[in-house]
């Protein structure tokens, strides 16, 4: 169970990713060229983060109930903030990317508002971009190559 659940939680990042590079480029499209906020942007953002609030969850059910990994560092917690790889997944990896959804989530809240388009794509290009970067700066990368 525990490697069908992992298996879907990486594909579903490849999803993650490729919706937030396709808010990112008609954020900067839209910003670049002063284009209304049109409809299509808006739902772009909120694929993104519907698949980021999908991706949160999986990765909790992984993280409190399947991974071999957090359950062996909740037993011995200072043995596992020593080494570095078990401390990513354990801490950085969950908190960095609540982090990342949380900045998805109010990218939408703020582009509900009725302000000006140029704003909606300056917030639609900032908060994606920087939830992406979070997300690319803790995924274990050598776990996904190994």
């Amino acid at each position: 169970m525990y490697s069908i659940v992992t298996n879907v939680h990486i594909v579903l990042f490849v999803l993650v990713f490729i919706l937030g590079l396709y808010v990112i480029v008609r954020a900067q499209r839209g910003k670049s060229s002063n284009a209304v906020f049109s409809d299509a942007d808006r739902k772009a953002g909120l694929f993104f983060m519907i698949s980021l609030h999908t991706q949160l969850l999986i990765g909790l059910a992984l993280y409190f109930f399947l991974s071999p990994i957090t359950t062996g560092a909740f037993a011995n917690f200072g043995a596992a903030m020593k080494d570095p790889a078990t401390r990513l997944l354990a801490v950085e990896h969950i908190s960095v990317n609540i982090i990342a959804v949380v900045l998805a989530t109010i990218n939408n809240a703020k582009n509900k508002k009725a302000i000006a388009d140029a704003a909606k794509h300056k917030n639609a290009l900032i908060f994606t971009l920087a939830a992406l970067v979070l997300i690319l700066s803790r995924i274990p990368w050598s776990r996904l190559f190994a």
